[in-house]
């Protein structure tokens, strides 16, 4: 209960208006708990827009803009009409108009994202800006009500906006490294909108004045049921992803692994020497025509995603090692209960960030890493630079080899980046991909799409690997020497200090005509 009391305004002997009605703890409470709110908004709004907007630097400015708006736009208008209208009147109607939004954005988001994506970025604006405002209103609410003099406004002023400033702190925390690992997002939202109409409902109570509240409590109830039925669900919100496995009405035991709204992954759970992505039938081609025939290895990949071809390995080489860093533990435990991973010997998965999963590995204790990590449709910069690189070259034996499959458009800035970043690392690099998309057929456009890099310090068997290509009637090539180094031109080097990934990498843009 808010220990907030019913007494008139009364002017002080030095001109400043007294608010009695909002006790010290009353005041911490509304502000802490305003400022945490709109920080789950934001961090929240980035899982929610992820599936159609892509999880890339773009978005995430994007949404961090549209809440430092909406907080500025708040204090601002909160602040004048503190000084016009009776404060305590305003309290309840941002609480509870925001707690209404907020409930009613998961269904409304997704609705939008799957029918209407044209006007989805207006939509998702209004979901942020409209509580943002409202919530970061509160503080210059509260700071007017709670100012008695002006011999003290500094140390008003300075306490709740600490406050604030802790509030937010905690949204952060708790949000990012708890909620978001337990719950469902739309539960998150829902939850959040429910206690914002509570504490509408509590103020209202105790001030006997705004009474909004039953229809509010409505508007939370019609967004909970509405979530049920709105499109774009997910069989499990993990950590990092909004995750689906979509069986394959053509093969009975293929399963596609759909992260974001993005296919990551095809896995046949009967037979993992079915590959149906090209870019991993490529990768394959690649490792067979470097290594013997049924050769163990000794594996590490960047990214695990469906395990497809770490599953391809244990398959086709008896006795291989393989150890996965992939970040999302949620992906992990969909690989277990979904796709069929067994605990089969070979395979060691772990929930890490691939850059410090290769900080553990021993010099030259790999005969091969691959590179197969993503977040949306761009691989994580910190796996692309010359220092990430530099630290898979040291793990790699003597005649160890890199494969990463890279995704870019257009003028593929980012993978010619990433390649003259290999060049700059290791001795031998070559390319795999569709003729146009290398340069080798100058007469077709090229479109872009996935390509496969390749990188050693022994020389890599060009003839031995479109071999490999031709045997999977790909229809890919593969490139390297001067034709590589004139496809590059004077591509960027990607530092840790200095990898414009996002910038770089063009996304897919479906033609017109198409």
């Amino acid at each position: 209960m808010l220990p907030v009391t019913r007494s008139s305004s009364s002017p002080a002997a030095d001109g400043t208006q007294h608010h009695h009605g909002l006790g010290p703890r009353a005041a911490a409470v509304l502000v802490f708990g305003s400022s945490a709110a709109v920080l789950v908004v934001e961090i929240v709004a980035l899982r929610l827009l992820a599936p159609y907007l892509g999880l890339t630097l773009e978005t995430s400015t994007m949404v961090i803009g549209i809440a430092l708006t909406a907080i500025a736009a708040g204090s601002w208008l909160g602040g004048r009409l503190a000084d016009q209208v009776n404060p305590r009147r305003l309290i309840g109607p941002s609480l509870g108009v925001s707690g209404a939004v907020v409930a009613l954005t998961p269904a409304v988001l997704r609705t939008t994202g799957e029918w209407a994506p044209p006007i989805l970025l207006f939509i998702a604006s209004l979901t942020i800006l409209v509580p943002g405002a409202l919530l970061s209103a509160v503080t210059p609410i509260v700071t007017k009500l709670r100012l008695t003099s002006l011999a003290e406004t500094g140390t008003v002023v300075g306490r709740l906006s600490g406050v604030g400033t802790v509030g937010a702190i905690v949204g952060t925390v708790l949000t990012g490294f708890v909620l978001v690992s337990r719950l469902p997002v739309s539960g998150i939202l829902i939850g959040l909108g429910t206690l914002l109409v509570v504490g509408a409902a509590l103020v209202e109570w105790r001030t006997r004045g705004w009474s909004g509240t039953p229809a509010l409590t409505l508007v939370v109830v019609a967004g909970s049921l509405a979530i049920t039925v709105a499109p774009g669900g997910c069989d499990a919100e993990t950590r990092y992803h909004c995750a689906r496995v979509v069986a394959d009405p053509d093969r009975d035991s293929g399963r596609t692994l759909v992260l974001d709204g993005v296919r990551h992954s095809y896995v046949d759970i009967d037979d993992p020497t079915f590959l149906k992505f090209e870019y991993v039938r490529a990768i394959a081609s690649v490792v067979d025509a470097a290594f013997p025939e049924g050769e163990p290895l000794a594996a590490h990949h960047l990214g695990g995603g469906g395990l497809t071809f770490p599953r391809y390995l244990a398959a086709t080489r008896p006795g291989t090692r393989s150890l996965v860093s992939e970040i999302d533990s949620g992906v992990v435990r969909i690989d277990r209960d979904q796709l069929g991973l067994r605990s089969q010997a070979g395979i060691d998965v772990r929930a890490e960030d691939g850059r410090l999963g290769l900080r553990r590995l021993d010099a030259g204790s790999r005969d091969l890493v691959v590179g197969d990590a993503f977040g949306g449709v761009s691989v994580p910069w910190h796996l692309t630079t010359v220092e990430a690189l530099a630290d898979v070259r040291r793990v790699l034996n003597e005649g160890g080899l890199y494969v990463a499959n890279l995704i870019d458009h257009g003028g593929l800035a980012f993978a010619r980046a990433e390649v003259a970043t290999l060049s700059e690392t290791f001795e031998h690099v070559a390319l795999v991909g569709a003729p146009a998309d290398i340069g080798l057929d100058p007469t077709a456009s090229s479109d872009g799409g996935n390509l496969v890099v390749v990188a050693s310090d022994r020389p890599v068997d060009l003839r031995a690997t479109q071999e490999a290509l031709d045997a999977r009637q790909i229809g890919w090539k593969i490139t390297g020497g001067d034709d590589l180094t004139s496809w590059i031109g004077d591509a960027q080097l990607l530092t840790d200090d200095y990898a414009p990934v996002d910038q770089l990498l063009q996304p897919y843009r479906p033609r017109s005509s198409q």
